[in-house]
């Protein structure tokens, strides 16, 4: 079974989730909560695989309390359910460290298909949000200002240095990605390798000079 914890400040959307969710054979609704504060008061209670995140909450919003159970509960995978499209929103959950983002009209195919993939470790993103990330990094990958940045690292190491530049630690790291914690540490011994630096302090002060 998948536990996933339903985290919206609207009862009424909540109830409709669970009933959509609790008829799915292999999904149980482990627990609710109104607010980010909530949800990480009851993420150790109710053990859940995936959590569906809100954005706007009174309190503590679904940005910063996707950052916490990231940090805190590194095996929790999060979904951001919001209806905000744009851009600023997309990218501060990604960033926070959810592993998706679907929009609150979805069907119901899809959010299934969601709660499943991440579950099973992989990213995913509603089609219209994928579509724009693609636009996004296609753009970024042409002109932006670290698409030149660093050119002795490959793109993975690069994309590594950058957490590490953000003082996510090994564990944290490998989570975020997917990857092993032993996969992890070799990119950060080649990246330290590669830019003749001592440590992580050294190598922050590298990626931030690169403008990563």
């Amino acid at each position: 079974m998948i536990r996933v914890l339903l985290v919206d400040d609207h009862a009424g959307f909540r109830t409709g989730l669970r009933a959509l969710l609790s008829a799915v054979e292999d999904i149980e609704v482990a627990d609710e909560a109104a607010s980010g504060e909530q949800a990480l008061a009851l993420v150790g209670r109710a053990q859940p695989d995936v959590v569906l995140m809100d954005l706007t909450m009174p309190g503590m919003g679904g940005i910063a309390a996707t950052e916490r159970l990231v940090r805190d509960h590194p095996h929790v995978r999060v979904i951001v359910l919001s209806m905000a499209d744009d851009d600023d929103s997309v990218f501060a959950a990604m960033r926070a460290g959810a592993r998706g983002y679907v929009l609150k009209g979805a069907r119901k195919a899809e959010l299934v298909r969601s709660v499943h993939a991440v579950a099973d470790g992989e990213a995913i993103f509603g089609p219209a949000i994928a579509a724009r990330m693609a636009d996004y990094f296609a753009a970024r990958e042409r002109s932006g200002p670290d698409a030149q940045a660093l050119p002795e690292l490959t793109r993975r190491e690069r994309e590594i240095l950058a957490l590490v530049a953000g003082h996510l630690t090994n564990p944290q790291i490998a989570a975020r990605l997917g990857l092993s914690q032993k996969t992890v540490r070799n990119h950060v011994s080649s990246v330290f390798t590669k830019l003749q630096v001592a440590d992580r302090a050294q190598a922050i002060t590298r990626a931030r000079e690169a403008g990563l």
